[in-house]
């Protein structure tokens, strides 16, 4: 008797703590979880993908995305860039097509931003869509090297750690 009364209330107790574990409506496999440097805006018609700022030198940098229309039905263009506490920089429009996805690193598109920030910082970025729709983003600043190297202007050389020769300082 004594062992039925323990495996139900075992049982209860197993049943009961079922809701509290990891299952439950929120899962983890539902959330957009992209492991990137850059930021993500899924929000509007127009997905902001892996967004950084390149900087090869304090106070100016290449903003660099990807642009996805989810319209499938109307092309979207990007016409206004800046910080979001500065003005912004003047630019063709950059057009997506309906349901397409324009890379700001193929050619490196040439949105230059300025202001009080370096490499390891992030920046406030504001977006705006023909639509009327816009986006602030917080952006990171990227050295200009390795995997975004050549995408703020050409790569600053490699500084040489080693003494010069001799014979070539005379």
């Amino acid at each position: 008797m004594q062992f039925r009364r323990s495996l139900a209330l075992t049982t209860a107790a197993v049943a009961l703590t079922a809701g509290l574990s990891s299952c439950g409506f929120d899962y983890a496999t539902d959330r957009y979880y992209t492991p990137s440097v850059g930021t993500n805006d899924h929000d509007g018609s127009v997905k902001v993908l892996a967004a950084v700022v390149v900087s090869t030198e304090p106070g100016s940098g290449t903003f660099i995305a990807s642009l996805s229309n989810r319209d499938q039905d109307n092309a979207a263009s990007l016409t206004e860039l800046g910080l979001s506490d500065g003005t912004p920089i003047d630019f063709e429009p950059i057009e997506i097509p309906k349901g397409g996805l324009v890379n700001l690193a193929e050619p490196p598109a040439d949105l230059k931003l300025t202001g009080d920030f370096e490499a390891g910082d992030f920046v406030e970025v504001a977006l705006g869509f023909e639509s009327g729709e816009s986006v602030v983003l917080d952006v990171p600043v990227v050295p200009n090297a390795g995997y975004y190297a050549d995408l703020d202007g050409p790569a600053p050389a490699e500084s040489s750690d080693e003494a010069p020769d001799e014979e070539s300082a005379e």
